[in-house]
């Protein structure tokens, strides 16, 4: 299981970890960032997870469609 640095939020750490998977292409454009995976591998709660991806999502490296899940958008061009 993950260990966290206990001075830090989990939820950034889990963010950290998700945006270097998408840099280095663990995650291409259009993967599915599963909410219950992330759950799962990290041993966290729905609405820790729900503050990473929302994190990511600002950043516009996610994007979120209720009913279907958040997905790594694709790369803007240039």
């Amino acid at each position: 299981m993950f260990e966290f640095d206990p001075t830090r939020p989990k939820w950034h750490q889990i963010a950290e970890v998700v945006r270097r998977r998408i840099h280095s292409g663990e995650y291409p454009a259009r993967h599915l960032v599963s909410e219950v995976q992330l759950e799962n591998e990290f041993g966290v709660t729905r609405t820790t997870v729900r503050k990473a991806t929302a994190a990511l999502r600002e950043e516009g490296l996610i994007t979120t469609t209720p009913g279907m899940g958040s997905f790594v958008r694709e790369p803007n061009p240039g």
